[in-house]
Formats: C-alpha cells, structure tokens, sequence
C-alpha cells in the first residue's frame, strides 16, 4: 500500500500525471497514470487552504502566503499576499483571496522581470475563485480592468468559469446563459468543468453533465463529503476525510490517502 513520505521518487514520468492536494498537514502530490492511483507524498508542509492549477503552473493558498510552483522543477515558493482562503488563475495572472474578502491579482511586469499584488476590490466571506469569477456569500464577481464586478445570485460556494460558468451555491446549481439559469435544486457545494466535463456535488450526491447538457447523479464509493473535483486524462475527486477518487472511464477506484483536513485537488499533466 502506498505510504505518505517526505520526498517523492518517481523512476518513470511519461503519460503520468501528478495530482496536487491542499490538506491541513501540506501540500501531497499523488503520482496517477491511466486508471490508477500510484504513489504520493507531502510535497511542502503547511497549513493549505485551497489549491489551483492552470495544467503548468500550480498555486496553494495557506494561512501564511501564497505558494507557486511554476513548473520549472524548482518546487514551491512563497509569492507573497499573506494569508489566503482562495486562490485560482485568470490567464497569465494569478488571484487570491483573504478572510477578510481582499482580492488582489499578480501580475508580471511587461519585461517579466518581476510580479506585483494589486487589489482589485473587497467581497464578502470569499469561498472560491476559477477563472476570473469569484465565489463569495455576497454572490459571484467577475474580475475585469477595472476591478471586480457582482454578477449575481448570492451564497456561492464555488465556481467553474471554463466553458459554460457554473455557480455551486446554498439553493441550488447554475449555470450562465441570458442570466443565470437555474441547473439543479439544492445545496451545493462544488462544482469543477473543463468547457467538455462538468461535475457538481450538493446533497451528498455527485452529479455529471451529459452531452445533452443535462445533470445526472453517478455512485461514487465514498460515504465522506467531496470537497475537490478536478479534470485531466481522468475526473478525480478528494473527500474532506482523506479519499481519492479516480474514474478514467470504467468506473471509480478509491486510495485512502491517510490525511484530513483535505481542501481542494488539481492536477498537473506529465507530457511524455
């Protein structure tokens, strides 16, 4: 059985892919190829809140900085911003949250020689940001030029701005058309797309977009709450007590990975 370790050996990367998972004791890297769940463990110890990646670049936020990891090989590196309950990029830039409802973006300069924070605006009780769209209890807001902009609804738990947005909030799942339109009654709160895949989790049930655009549940083998979702060669999902969860097409496998406190999941894709 595989076991946590403080440095991860991996003999043979290519068609591989590494999942990154924001847990209380530290960012754990689980090493996936196909349809299974190989070895993993803790690739940088803190406290992570919440995880983002854009398929290169991975980004952690933790109760004392942001942490990037560039893919260059280089691992993890405090970035700045302080303390952060959200993190997510929007292009090139990278966005976080505090408790407190700040929202900065980090940009390079024109020469790339260095990064800024600048705050764009203040929302209320921030949960989650994809994209430029950010999920806050006062409703979701776009990030633009000039700021940030409210765009509807209120309680919002989580976005997914590929594709077609999507809000996971107290009420219920939508999606964005003329408006919000209503997707699925009921309290969410996940939700994760690619702009083909789209999966939601609200009422202790896992839900999946079909081709028709229409939601439809799926049996996962996991009694815990699904707290991430993610998409790669496969769809993953993480519960809050420690349970990964991977479908590459025949059907869900499971790996206890002996952790809580379990926040979020992305994964970077191994080019062979």
């Amino acid at each position: 059985m595989p076991t946590i370790d403080e440095k991860r050996v991996y003999a043979d990367k290519a068609g591989k892919a590494e999942l990154f998972v924001a847990a209380a004791l530290g960012v754990v890297v689980v090493d996936v190829s196909d349809d299974r769940i190989g070895g993993f463990g803790i690739d940088y110890r803190c406290t992570a809140l919440d995880v983002a990646g854009d398929g290169e670049r991975i980004a952690v936020a933790t109760d004392d900085s942001i942490l990037l990891d560039s893919g260059d090989g280089e691992g993890f590196e405090a970035v700045g911003f302080g303390s952060a309950v959200a993190v997510g990029f929007d292009g090139d830039a990278l966005l976080a949250a505090d408790e407190s409802g700040r929202v900065a973006r980090r940009s390079m300069d024109e020469a790339g020689d260095s990064a800024t924070w600048t705050e764009l605006g203040p929302v209320d009780h921030p949960r989650a940001i994809d994209g430029a769209l950010v999920a806050a209890a006062d409703g979701v807001h776009r990030v633009d030029d000039g700021g940030l902009s409210n765009v509807g609804l209120d309680d919002v738990r989580d976005v997914s701005a590929a594709g077609v947005p999507l809000a996971a909030t107290g009420s219920g799942l939508y999606a964005l058309g003329n408006g919000w339109m209503d997707a699925l009654s009921g309290s969410f709160h996940v939700v994760a797309g690619d702009g083909r895949r789209a999966h939601a989790v609200g009422d202790g049930r896992v839900y999946s977009r079909t081709e028709e655009n229409a939601w439809e549940a799926v049996d996962v083998p996991a009694a815990e709450p699904i707290v991430g979702v993610a998409h790669g060669p496969a769809t993953y999902a993480v519960t809050q007590a420690g349970t990964l969860l991977m479908d590459a097409g025949d059907g869900w496998r499971s790996q206890t990975l002996g952790l809580d406190g379990i926040a979020g999941v992305v994964v970077r894709v191994i080019e062979e």
